[in-house]
């Protein structure tokens, strides 16, 4: 009985946290053989879009399938901007909004407003190393 309040506790969890990788994305000088070496030597398997996307399930919803993204960027691409690095991280969080009230609270470098889309929030900050992180808060649902 008790395992089953921890669980409905953490499910009910909205503490304005990180909850896991949403994507990673990363430059590269020539981006069509960068995404054939990709396919021929590991498998990815890159949708219409210039992603691959990777499936998980919630462990305390199972019902509920998540997605990682992977895609190599033009490395004259801006995507990254103001960063100077090779590479963003996507994190997927919970409660956007806090995070966002927090950042401000901290000091923490905000780029851009909450963006709001039909499968899930976003936000640009920049970290104390120069790094552009991307946080997505997304709608999963099965459809």
């Amino acid at each position: 009985m008790e395992e089953q309040k921890n669980e409905t506790a953490s499910t009910n969890d909205t503490t304005p946290k990180v909850t896991g990788i949403g994507g990673i994305f990363f430059y590269s000088d020539n981006l069509k053989e960068t995404k054939e070496w990709y396919t021929k030597n590991l498998g990815l398997e890159i949708n219409d879009w210039g992603f691959s996307s990777f499936e998980f399930r919630n462990v305390n919803k199972p019902e509920e399938v998540g997605t990682l993204a992977w895609t190599p960027f033009k490395k004259e691409s801006e995507h990254f901007a103001p960063s100077k690095k090779e590479f963003m991280i996507n994190y997927r969080v919970q409660n956007i909004e806090g995070l966002v009230e927090n950042f401000k609270k901290n000091g923490v470098t905000i780029l851009d407003s909450i963006a709001t889309y039909d499968y899930g929030k976003f936000v640009h900050i920049m970290d104390k190393e120069g790094n552009k992180i991307e946080l997505w808060e997304p709608v999963d649902e099965i459809k």
